[in-house]
């Protein structure tokens, strides 16, 4: 895989699998938009990127602003002329709690990141993609989204939303050039300093984690011209997963 001349935007990208996946759409010629409301993370990854002579833009930003992703949207396409690829990675999850715990504030909270910050970046590239008859989108969801975990009501709720969300959408625009997929990890190292190490689980029939060169592994294809008969699919990245 190639993608020089490429832009990509990817949301979440200064850590695990969001910085994995920038990592490797540099290591493929990509020039990137990185995004993250973590500007201390987003600064290492950016400059390691750029020592790499990639050419990248980093905008710490919480993808729950409409304004700042088309600012973003905006800046992205002054300095590099195109949006390529979009991959949004971005959301939260870090939560394990039962259903009756929790509030209503917590529900509106994911629901703005993990649904809204998805769409309104989908939203505000498909315009230069559609004029220019080409486009890759990738939403990052979950197993979550698939199967239900109990205690992490809200997130399964809005991963589940997100893949319909993908085949939805790609259905509108598969015949003007834009593919549109998801990629729903299971179990995910927690390494972030070691995209490529992994540990022991017991959800998978694989016994481990899977690590974030895996996950990013399958993002880069399916952003890919090789995946170029791909549309409005799931893919889960799971280690052959424990129904839960």
């Amino acid at each position: 895989m190639d993608f020089t001349g490429k832009t990509v935007i990817v949301t979440g990208a200064a850590a695990a699998i969001g910085r994995a996946t920038a990592l490797q759409f540099a290591e493929l010629h990509a020039n990137l938009v990185l995004v993250d409301m973590d500007e201390e993370k987003l600064k290492l990854i950016h400059q390691e990127i750029m020592d790499m002579g990639i050419d990248a833009l980093a905008f710490p930003i919480d993808i729950s602003n409409e304004a700042d992703v088309h600012e973003v949207t905006r800046q992205a396409l002054a300095h590099f002329g195109k949006i390529d690829i979009l991959i949004n990675n971005a959301g939260l999850w870090r939560r394990f709690i039962p259903f009756v715990e929790t509030t209503s504030d917590m529900w509106k909270r994911f629901i703005d990141v993990n649904i809204l910050g998805t769409m309104y970046f989908s939203h505000a590239v498909l315009p230069n993609m559609l004029e220019n008859g080409y486009g890759r989108i990738i939403n990052i969801a979950s197993v979550a989204g698939v199967y239900g975990n109990a205690n992490m009501v809200d997130y399964s709720m809005t991963k589940g939303a997100l893949i319909a969300f993908t085949k939805a959408l790609a259905k509108e625009v598969v015949n003007q050039g834009i593919l549109v997929n998801a990629v729903s990890p299971g179990s995910v190292s927690s390494a972030d300093s070691d995209r490529d190490g992994f540990a022991p689980s017991e959800l998978a029939f694989m016994g481990r984690t899977g690590t974030h060169r895996e996950f990013a592994n399958t993002i880069c294809f399916l952003a890919s011209d090789d995946a170029s008969y791909i549309s409005a699919q799931n893919i889960q990245v799971d280690g052959c997963r424990k129904k839960q």
